[in-house]
């Protein structure tokens, strides 16, 4: 094994995929001792190791070749607008990409977003839709935390990943429209390798 060339396969560093990625490869029969910090983790009884990844950093990770494999999102993938091919799709990782407002707003239609200010982390996606339903509002791209938004008076509305929804009551929000579905897929790096083949086969995917 130690002569084989290894795969990667990047996963999510932190948040809500780490755990579920994980469990799926281990589920396969692959073996991790523990990690610590590492961002690089070596498969046991396999030649394949773990890049631990920003997210948002996977597509560019997988499409250039520098992993063969990616576990994200869907909305990460959209909102890149180009990325790797799709190979499976997860149980795991379900959400949505909604737009809120407060639950005292005039905000209730898509037409009442005109001229509003809308907070989010997704701007492409965002952007696309204003413009399908030919509409003009003020994009604010934030990072993280887009829900204290409309608290601080930055937005008038957000429009941001949900799961269960109760980021949006503790902040006052309610969900109104729904631009994407999203869930976890596994993708696969366009540069050609034998060994990828080999692992595909070896485990089912």
């Amino acid at each position: 094994m130690k002569n084989q060339p290894k795969l990667r396969i990047a996963v999510q560093k932190s948040g809500r995929l780490n755990e579920p990625s994980m469990n799926f490869l281990k589920s396969l029969g692959l073996s991790f001792a523990p990690n610590g910090k590492s961002l690089i983790h070596q498969c046991q009884n396999y030649p394949l190791e773990v890049l631990y990844l920003r997210d948002d950093d996977i597509p560019e990770y997988v499409t250039s070749g520098v992993a063969d494999f990616g576990i994200v999102g869907q909305n990460v993938l959209a909102e890149k607008e180009v990325g790797p091919k799709i190979i499976k799709k997860f149980e795991f990782g379900e959400c949505k990409l909604i737009i809120a407002a407060p639950r005292n707003s005039s905000i209730k239609e898509p037409k009442d977003l005109e001229g509003e200010r809308i907070a989010t982390s997704y701007p492409k996606l965002l952007s696309g839709y204003l413009k399908k339903e030919n509409l003009e509002a003020a994009i604010i791209p934030i990072s993280g935390s887009v829900e204290i938004t409309c608290d601080l008076n930055l937005a008038d509305a957000i429009c941001d990943i949900v799961q269960t929804g109760q980021t949006l009551k503790a902040h006052n929000l309610s969900a109104l429209f729904t631009l994407l579905e999203s869930q976890a897929v596994l993708v696969e790096s366009p540069i050609k390798k034998a060994e990828k083949a080999g692992f595909l086969s070896k485990f089912k995917i």
